[in-house]
């Protein structure tokens, strides 16, 4: 039977854009187990239990279980499929007022940073940090320089694993709050949202600094070389675009500004506080 993929194309795309359909009503009466009030529906008016609440399973000891992490709620594997497979329109639907169908994006990066940091130390298949490998080329590019020249952007590398790895929740944040203020001077007139806010770009940004993270803890739980995983944030171009509705063109050119902006500053900003660094003794002189 031959498989038509123009149509298989066709299908996922009109699943991608069309929002997330709420179950409808059941018709039965209920008597809530916790309150005993009559009713019909999907929750307890009174209490708000769900209508579908028995007896214990293993199902329902899983998700007790995932509970206690704060993902055991339908919501939070509905946004993991949707910030991989339609992420731009998830975000939309969410900025449009559908919020009790998707995870909270601030929850969702602390929770979702607190397991990248365990599978990056070594809850992965390759059973290793990734730390090490960035140490083993560190060390590498080091031996390589005879003159020394490089050991002090190597220290500067160095610095920086170390703050990434003491604070990497807070340190992903103020990323994203400096990026959307680049991002959102050149997407606030988008065509699928032409009245949007900065409050709301943020949103926006948060839900994508979530789809990376997915991207890393999954790449890096496989064994994926370190350099192919930060190579993924490339694919922060597919929810802009789908988000703003600009062509791809537009959408790449635009982020490529933001960016280079972006990290002009950031280098300004570090080679600051490295030089009151290496004034302060913070860094030992550079070896001639």
């Amino acid at each position: 039977m031959k498989i038509n993929w123009k149509e298989k194309y066709r299908q996922f795309r009109e699943w991608q854009e069309r929002p997330y359909q709420v179950a409808p009503l059941s018709p039965e009466e209920h008597v809530c187990a916790t309150c005993s009030t009559s009713f019909k529906g999907n929750y307890c008016p009174r209490c708000g239990q769900s209508a579908r609440i028995g007896r214990y399973s293993f199902k329902n000891a899983l998700l007790l279980f995932l509970d206690v992490w704060g993902l055991g709620n339908r919501g939070m594997f509905r946004t993991l499929r949707d910030l991989i497979f339609r992420p731009g329109y998830m975000i939309r639907d969410y900025l449009r007022g559908m919020q009790m169908a998707y995870f909270p994006p601030f929850k969702m990066l602390f929770l979702l940073s607190a397991v990248s940091v365990i599978v990056a130390h070594g809850v992965n298949l390759r059973g290793s940090s990734t730390d090490e490998a960035v140490n083993e080329t560190i060390s590498f590019i080091h031996q390589e320089s005879e003159d020394g020249s490089l050991e002090a952007s190597m220290s500067i590398v160095k610095w920086l694993m170390d703050i990434q790895e003491r604070f990497p929740t807070s340190l992903t944040l103020l990323t994203v709050i400096l990026l959307t203020t680049f991002y959102y001077l050149l997407f606030r007139k988008s065509k699928n949202i032409p009245d949007l806010r900065f409050s709301e770009f943020l949103i926006a940004m948060v839900y994508m600094a979530n789809m990376l993270t997915i991207y890393d803890t999954l790449l890096t739980f496989l064994g994926v070389s370190p350099l192919i995983v930060s190579a993924a944030s490339v694919l922060t171009v597919i929810p802009m675009k789908q988000l703003s509705g600009f062509s791809w063109t537009r959408t790449i050119v635009s982020m490529l500004v933001a960016i280079v902006i972006f990290y002009f500053l950031i280098v300004f900003i570090f080679g600051m506080l490295y030089g009151l660094l290496y004034a302060f003794g913070v860094f030992s002189p550079i070896a001639q």
